[in-house]
């Protein structure tokens, strides 16, 4: 059978990710775009059968993408994330599109709970402290996360794990979701917002999400826990919570840009841990990754269907030539 033309846009050397989907053989011929710009992107689109994403969201397919695209019979995206892509145009195309979810929940909901108790019981001041000669046993007036009541913010397979993880320390967790439920722990986003002394933001972006917390609606005193996108919260409202001393603190994981650019406020701010986007990569989630890529794309090529359909369009995959073009 002629090799299914595979389109890998990650940040990564094209022969590693050639060894990294060395299970599937002979099955598929990989190539990246000559480099990575919009304009390479849409040169290498016209024979593209199989799209690899972009994790970072640097390469994505938007409607203009998908028109550049006519052989494109599935996308995987190697990341929970499907910002950029034009999941709409992708639909009418007849392009399923699917993400890895469910990989990485343990670890970012680990990550929140790391960072919501570095965070309440200062152990970046303290240790900062201690480097410079100081010994400030009562001065930092930590807070315990067994004593807070704690709010999540989405909950999906990450929220729900952040919802046990935080349940263990035996505080009050409660949680909103667009979707109402029957559920005691469920709450309303406004009451969500004004009672929790821990907020946890583990929601998707969406047109319907940009911007929905605004920090300065949050409870005096509350920590803000984003291990969402960006977008999700009001930056700059984020900021003047941190100057004006409305927030006790905040952990971000992520950011309205990335890298954080230079001269930022978030970097200079009192009380707030930074992380470079990594709640969910570690080596054990970067194993289920890959495993659940490697078994959607084996799915695609052999014609079976494909699982974590984020747009809608679930069937098997086929090609959309018959000549479509070998490697």
């Amino acid at each position: 059978m002629t090799p299914w033309n595979l389109l890998a846009l990650p940040p990564l050397p094209v022969d590693l990710i050639r060894r990294l989907l060395a299970p599937l053989g002979d099955r598929v011929s990989v190539r990246a775009p000559a480099t990575r710009d919009r304009a390479a992107l849409l040169a290498a689109l016209p024979e593209a059968e199989i799209v690899l994403g972009d994790w970072t969201g640097e390469l994505t397919l938007d409607a203009a993408a998908v028109a550049a695209a006519p052989r494109l019979a599935f996308l995987q995206q190697p990341s929970v994330g499907v910002d950029g892509h034009d999941l709409a145009a992708l639909a009418a195309a007849g392009v399923p599109v699917a993400n890895t979810a469910g990989v990485s929940a343990g670890a970012v909901a680990e990550w929140c709970v790391a960072a919501a108790l570095a965070v309440t019981r200062k152990l970046a001041a303290a240790d900062a402290a201690v480097r410079a000669g100081e010994w400030p046993q009562q001065a930092l007036q930590p807070r315990e996360l067994g004593a807070a009541r704690v709010g999540v913010v989405g909950y999906g397979p990450i929220g729900e794990a952040c919802a046990r993880l935080f349940g263990a320390f035996g505080g009050r967790v409660s949680y909103w979701t667009r979707t109402p439920r029957e559920d005691p722990r469920y709450t309303a986003l406004e009451d969500l917002l004004e009672t929790s002394d821990v907020v946890v933001v583990v929601i998707a972006l969406s047109e319907e999400t940009r911007g929905l917390i605004d920090p300065r609606r949050l409870k005096r005193g509350a920590v803000l826990v984003n291990a969402a996108r960006g977008g999700v919260v009001d930056q700059d409202g984020l900021v003047a919570a941190l100057r004006s001393g409305h927030l006790g603190g905040a952990a971000l994981d992520v950011f309205d840009a990335e890298p954080l650019p230079p001269g930022d406020p978030l970097r200079e701010l009192p009380g707030v841990l930074l992380s470079p986007h990594v709640a969910g990569v570690t080596q054990e989630a970067t194993g289920r990754l890959m495993t659940v890529t490697l078994d959607n794309l084996a799915a695609a090529v052999e014609g079976r269907e494909v699982v974590n359909v984020v747009n809608g369009v679930c069937q098997p995959i086929t090609r959309k030539y018959a000549d479509s073009p070998a490697s």
